[in-house]
């Protein structure tokens, strides 16, 4: 059997050019990358995930190769992006998967669109705590954007990429980040793109840490089948999120991958493919609507009148 298709797509979506990856045939998919990703870094986890399901991989606005308007970078816009394009690809429910930033616009397309979401697997996830690696708190810096024009240049990122061309054939496991540096900083190069890095880094994160926090709200996952899934030797976000995660989303799942840093599916995507499919094939997708949303919610907030008796 031939091995499948990792297609680049483009569609125009309110005008803007959304380029996505698909893959495979059956129930659907969706892989969202982090920051300084695309839709290209999951290629072998989707051809795995392929086949068994339709995968599509998403350039989030901003990113790889998908327009870079001014306007909302927002966790919540682009979680609605992700709404979008499903719909416009006649999607109405699927599996969401994302890493890092990914995982915190995951989380929002599921508090957003719960009926929309049939499972979630959050792969060092952002938004479950307030720690996150000195660099990104360091991007966040006013001034950055002169800084970046300054430092991110055609040269440097053939640079990164040749030297991690030539440790890969070596089997220099730094070969793989260099590479994946290379093609993250490549988009950097265009002034629109840094802005829209900067604004989608900016919403999430600041000097002092992470911004946004979905912790007070993972009770909400109770309906929701959730796997969460990180590499043992993440620096970048610490493992600890995904453990205490783990503990207050009622029946989620917790998978470890040892030796793996912060970007599982470009150190070891098999793994996190067999982990992914195992959950899948484990769980009944879930199916919420209005009423069930709401039954989650009252039990937690139950409304109370407040003084004596109305008038």
């Amino acid at each position: 059997m031939s091995r499948p298709r990792f297609d680049e797509w483009r569609i125009e979506l309110h005008g803007r050019r959304v380029v996505y990856r698909s893959a495979g045939s059956g129930p659907p998919v969706v892989l969202i990358h982090g920051m300084l990703n695309s839709s290209s870094h999951w290629r072998e986890v989707a051809l795995n995930l392929a086949r068994e399901h339709t995968v599509i991989a998403p350039d989030l606005i901003g990113h790889g190769d998908s327009a870079a308007p001014r306007g909302d970078y927002s966790l919540g816009a682009h979680a609605a992006s992700i709404r979008d394009l499903l719909a416009a690809l006649g999607i109405d429910r699927a599996s969401i998967v994302g890493h890092s930033l990914g995982g915190g616009v995951a989380m929002q397309f599921f508090y957003q669109f719960p009926q929309r979401t049939a499972r979630l697997a959050l792969v060092s996830s952002g938004g479950l705590g307030h720690d996150v690696s000195p660099v990104l708190r360091s991007a966040a810096l006013p001034g950055m954007s002169g800084l970046l024009s300054l430092v991110i240049q055609r040269r440097l990122t053939g640079a990164l990429r040749d030297t991690g061309q030539r440790l890969g054939r070596r089997g220099v496991g730094l070969g793989i980040h260099l590479q994946a540096l290379a093609r993250a900083l490549r988009p950097l190069e265009n002034a629109d793109a840094r802005h829209a890095f900067l604004q989608t880094l900016r919403a999430v994160i600041d000097i002092h840490g992470q911004r946004v926090s979905a912790t007070d709200r993972l009770y909400l996952l109770e309906s929701m089948p959730t796997l969460i899934v990180w590499g043992e030797r993440d620096n970048t976000i610490p493992p600890l999120h995904g453990r205490r995660a783990q503990q207050a989303a009622p029946g989620s799942q917790l998978r470890t991958l040892p030796g793996v840093a912060h970007f599982p599916h470009l150190e070891d995507p098999d793994a996190l493919a067999q982990a992914l499919r195992e959950f899948i094939a484990a769980t009944p997708p879930a199916m919420l609507d209005d009423a069930d949303w709401g039954a989650i919610l009252t039990r937690r907030s139950a409304p109370r009148r407040v003084g004596g008796v109305a008038a």
